[in-house]
């Protein structure tokens, strides 16, 4: 490995790249000898010179890499994968550092795409004060964490990692040549012992795990959450003033939440259970109240004012009484506080009532029939709502707050009232999701054992709705009766959500998806269910209920989509339903399975027109709709900048509300590092207020025609690749998609149904093979195809021009697929094709990929009027180019071990030892790419 003395250039990322490379490059020596640290070496020279040019350098790698032996190949795996997470670690830094430049540069003026700038830009645009306040009100913004299986990456490696990240900050921050040496030895051993962890895991984690590791950020999002509602409100205060501000505080409060589909996802998932469910809200509630618990003991430890020094008035001292004359437990508690420190005794009866609260649990076998018998309803003293929990907080914020010199101080009570408006008694809201054929086969069971029905798979949608609608409030008492595996955990679901409701809030639960809805029967069924399975108890019809939300996931569904929401709004007993959450109705998207299923300009295009069809047919009923974006991490599974896709919704669909999942391998990236957690959630808030704050225009008719068009050309030469004969094959070879449903990296299954083909696997397995070797199609083909067109007229180029520059939606699209191109890599994509074709079919497939990626560059540039991809961003360009040298290797072992599998090579690896190196492989590319699936 270079030494730190062995470059030139004053760049620090450089240098920081070259020292940590030096101190693996040492480790490597310790561990495994000058042989092995030369091997890598070689490779690593050989992979420089290819990509500088030079001739021969790529055929040098292959013989390398042929000629090494399982051993050496382990090696070489795990040496490139720790120097691109160290390449990531540094990345990281580099934009925490130019963060930094951009706020110390334009302080006192907000730095760009920031909340402050957003702001200002309204009220440039004539937003008065009122107007802010509605948008506020309006503005509710829910970022939904998921677990698919593309985290590659060990909870033991990521916190290695952040470890490194922590002795470079503390390098930072010590000059001392002393402090430098303590610190660079830290950073070997955590290095070294980086090197001696195993990078796979060796089976499945448990659903709870999966759980605790996807929520394992939660930590960042407690310290970053309060800073971004700071700076909202110093944002408003600076543009508009301070007058009636402390009014809205509670909305500012409240714009960003939490969701998690974790524990909570059944679809094709036979470990989530209904008592794994139970055990997630369970969970969660317990982290909550923890975080919460340390803030109080934090500001036990803080507020030592004593009424013999300031007067604190009345307030507190009469709550203390009043709590002390409810809850005779708290005697001995207040007794050992000084009469005088009445922050302090307030605080102590807060943090008696949280541990009350903590003790609440879900006992699932307590529910019976359609009664929750788990609460006798005595006043326990745990807290009935955040409401409760935050009104005693804000008696304290008020008396402390009118004290002199408070505002020195008043802020640590003021963050932990924004930490609870954002997290309340359950951390995150978590959603529940199954597939509506399950519901469907769920209801048949139900309805013929009780007697409603002998076969509702025989009746027409319209008879059926009429059905549920007729029966909908009529007590069945199903737990009466024997059901099969499936129904009977259903309907304990139903039972659990009830009992959370009852014993929790409502505010824990999130949204109840249905996958693949079909009909306005599928949502009809679920809330039958919900309601046949509700506690008898007096107030059984004023509840609530949960969000029930159709998914629509296929093109197919999409188009569907308003006749879907027309039929569920026209259904009397649904809308009385909705009328009871406020008329507001949520609508998810699908956009990994849109994507697979029309290629990605239809898929773009039929996203983009359903919201809008959709809003309408809302709109014309008097409900508020809200969308939830279930985007993937990776570009080819509607990714790329979170705030690019916010401010490119279609026109009049995007009011302030919204959900966005965060899916599981973009978790560490975003929320691993503070500063960058706290430059992700800015600029969602930003985004999101500028979307729905300012005036926009809708498309012209002719460029929304010319998008019918590029989608159906596109469409077209998608479905002609993949059902073309021997595809899956192809893909089969190319790709290493049969290792990778084995991987052991999530608790769900890679298909929804075993022995599935190509329209059973998951859209997520799907991008990820294909990311792997380094041929992005999902995020671009049929790109080049669509636009094809411009390449002979001259005015539908200048058409699409204008489009790129005038229109959000076509301008993200086309600077995703950018992206998705200069990631992409033809040339080693080429070494995975030459593993397919020998067949003919197989090698026309192959060049007919390489085709269209060759026109969607070409046209790419014809449309940014740029010379090559990624010109305007030239730092991203340089990132890429840089970390191509240390992928590449990685693709040609990957390659030479799928070529050794499929002739049969298992004299020299077991069969074990080589499913191993595979999974290395894996792990490495989707250390290098970034975004895995």
């Amino acid at each position: 490995m270079p030494p730190l003395t062995a470059t030139s250039t004053s760049d620090p990322a450089r240098l920081e790249v070259d020292f940590l490379g030096k101190l693996l490059g040492e480790v490597i020596l310790d561990s495994d000898g000058s042989d092995a640290l030369q091997m890598v070496e070689r490779l690593r020279v050989a992979a420089r010179d290819h990509r500088r040019g030079h001739d021969g350098a790529r055929e040098t790698m292959q013989r390398q890499i042929a000629g090494l032996d399982a051993g050496q190949l382990r090696i070489a795996i795990r040496a490139f994968t720790v120097l691109l997470d160290l390449m990531n670690v540094v990345e990281d830094r580099r934009r925490v550092r130019i963060l930094a430049e951009r706020a110390r540069a334009t302080y006192p003026q907000p730095r760009g795409e920031s909340i402050g700038e957003a702001v200002a830009k309204l009220h440039q645009a004539g937003m008065s004060y009122a107007q802010m306040r509605s948008l506020l009100g309006r503005l509710n913004l829910e970022l939904v964490f998921t677990a698919h299986p593309t985290e590659a990456k060990r909870r033991s490696v990521r916190g290695k990692l952040r470890a490194i990240r922590r002795w470079m900050k503390e390098w930072d921050q010590n000059p001392w040549p002393e402090q430098r040496d303590r610190i660079e030895q830290s950073l070997r051993a955590e290095i070294a012992k980086l090197w001696q962890t195993d990078f796979i895991r060796p089976w499945r984690p448990s659903v709870m795990q999966e759980v605790a590791r996807g929520l394992s950020v939660k930590p960042v999002l407690w310290s970053v959450v309060p800073r971004i509602s700071r700076e909202l409100s110093a944002a408003i205060a600076s543009t508009y003033g301070d007058d009636g501000l402390s009014q809205y505080a509670s909305l500012m409060s409240r714009i960003l939440r939490f969701g998690s589909w974790i524990g909570g996802d059944r679809d094709g998932h036979p470990g989530v259970t209904a008592q794994t469910t139970a055990e997630t809200f369970q969970w969660l509630r317990h982290e909550a109240i923890e975080f919460h618990l340390k803030t109080c003991d934090s500001l036990i430890d803080s507020l030592s004012l004593s009424q013999r020094q300031i007067e604190l008035g009345s307030e507190i001292q009469q709550a203390v009484e009043q709590a002390s004359a409810r809850w005779s437990q708290l005697g001995p508690i207040l007794a050992a506080i000084p009469p005088g420190e009445l922050c302090r005794r307030w605080l102590a009866v807060i943090r008696w009532r949280l541990g009350q609260s903590q003790s609440h649990s879900l006992k699932l076998a307590g529910v019976e029939g359609n009664v929750v018998t788990d609460t006798d309803g005595t006043d326990d003293g745990a807290y009935g709502s955040t409401d409760e929990l935050a009104a005693e907080v804000r008696l304290l914020h008020q008396v402390i707050d009118t004290l002199p010199g408070s505002h020195c101080y008043s802020y640590e009570v003021g963050d932990w009232l924004r930490q609870i408006a954002t997290f309340g008694l359950h951390l995150a809201r978590l959603d529940v999701r199954q597939n509506a054929n399950v519901y469907s086969v769920v209801l048949q069971e139900i309805a013929r054992t009780i007697g409603l029905h002998q076969d509702t798979s025989s009746l027409s949608e319209a008879d059926l709705c009429q059905l549920l609608s007729e029966s909908l409030d009529r007590p069945m008492r199903l737990a009466e009766h024997e059901y099969s595996a499936i129904t009977t955990d259903s309907i304990r679901m139903f039972q659990v959500l009830h009992q959370v409701a009852q014993r929790y809030s409502y505010e824990a639960i999130g949204a109840h998806v249905i996958s693949m809805t079909g009909a306005p029967s599928d949502v009809l069924t679920v809330l039958w269910l919900w309601k046949q399975t509700a506690p008898e108890t007096p107030n059984r019809q004023q509840q609530p209920g949960i969000p029930i939300v159709p998914l629509l996931e296929t093109v197919e569904d999409l188009e569907h989509g308003t006749s879907i929401l027309e039929g569920m709004l026209s259904s009397t007993a649904y809308r009385e339903y909705l009328r009871a959450q406020g008329d507001r109705q949520m609508v998810m998207l699908g956009y990994s399975d849109s994507t697979k299923d029309g290629g990605y300009v239809t898929a773009c295009w039929s996203l983009h027109e359903a919201q809008r069809a959709l809003t309408e047919v809302a709109r014309g009923h008097g409900v508020e709709l809200t969308f939830f974006h279930g985007r993937g991490g990776s570009l080819g599974r509607g990714g790329g900048p979170t705030a690019r896709s916010i401010l490119s919704l279609p026109t009049q669909t995007f009011f302030g509300a919204l959900r966005l999942t965060e899916q599981g391998e973009v978790l560490a990236d975003r929320y691993d590092e503070p500063e960058i957690a706290h430059r992700h959630l800015e600029q969602v808030v930003a985004s999101s207020l500028l979307a729905a704050g300012q005036a926009s225009t809708a498309p012209s008719t002719c460029w929304v025609e010319a998008m019918h068009r590029m989608s159906h050309r596109a469409f077209t030469h998608y479905r002609e690749l993949v059902e073309q004969p021997g595809f899956v094959e192809y893909f089969r070879m190319v790709t290493p998609i049969s290792e990778i449903e084995q991987l052991p990296i999530g608790s769900r299954p890679a298909r929804r149904t075993p022995g599935g083909g190509l329209s059973d696997l998951r859209a997520i397995p799907w991008v990820f093979a294909w990311t792997q070797s380094r041929c992005l199609i999902p995020a671009w083909y049929g790109l080049g195809t669509a636009m094809a067109p411009a390449l002979e007229d001259a005015e539908e180029l200048d058409r699409l021009r204008a489009m790129y520059l005038d229109w959000p939606f076509f301008r993200a699209m086309i600077d995703n697929a950018e992206l998705a191109l200069a990631k992409s890599d033809m040339d080693i994509a080429q070494h995975y094709a030459s593993l397919a074709i020998e067949d003919p079919l197989q090698h026309a497939t192959a060049r007919q990929i390489q085709q269209e990626y060759q026109l969607s560059v070409q046209l790419v540039c014809l449309l940014t009027e740029r010379e090559g991809l990624l010109d305007e961003t030239p730092w991203l360009k340089e990132s890429i180019r840089v970390r191509n040298r240390f992928i590449d290797p990685l693709n040609l072992i990957q390659v030479e071990l799928m070529r050794r599998q499929s002739v049969g090579r298992g004299d020299d690896e077991s069969g074990e030892e080589h499913r191993h190196l595979m999974r290395l492989s894996i792990n490495g590319i989707a250390a290098g790419m970034r975004t895995s699936g």
